[in-house]
């Protein structure tokens, strides 16, 4: 390991100690009776009917994925901007596949209606 990481390491390893330290002292000295009435959904004071699992449509899902499927891909765009010039023609090349991919994605969800919110 480089020594440039070495402060991070040792930052990481601190945090991680500290947080399972933090659970464990919770646990131990922390009041925890858990009972059957205290462990069931409760939401608005009224007792739940039913099962707590509930349908939902997918596409529900569906934009959530797809808006953090190209959220994440355009975050490439800002790295690629920064050193185009040093790469010249391949990074033009190189984002233009990229891009005809993220278009392509882009017409099969829309030709598939699930960008339409009923």
């Amino acid at each position: 390991m480089p020594p440039e990481y070495l402060p991070i390491a040792v930052m990481f390893t601190i945090s991680l100690a500290l947080v399972v330290v933090v659970l464990f002292m919770s646990r131990l000295f922390g009041p925890y009776h858990p009972e059957r009435r205290k462990l069931e959904p409760y939401e608005s004071g009224m007792d739940p009917i039913g099962s707590g699992m509930r349908r939902f449509f997918v596409r529900f899902y569906l934009t959530a994925v797809l808006f953090i499927l190209f959220d994440v891909e355009l975050i490439f765009f800002l790295p690629w901007a920064v050193v185009f010039r040093k790469l010249g023609l391949f990074a033009l090349i190189e984002m233009g596949i990229f891009l005809a991919f993220l278009l392509i994605g882009y017409a099969y969800v829309w030709r598939k209606g699930a960008l339409e919110w009923e």
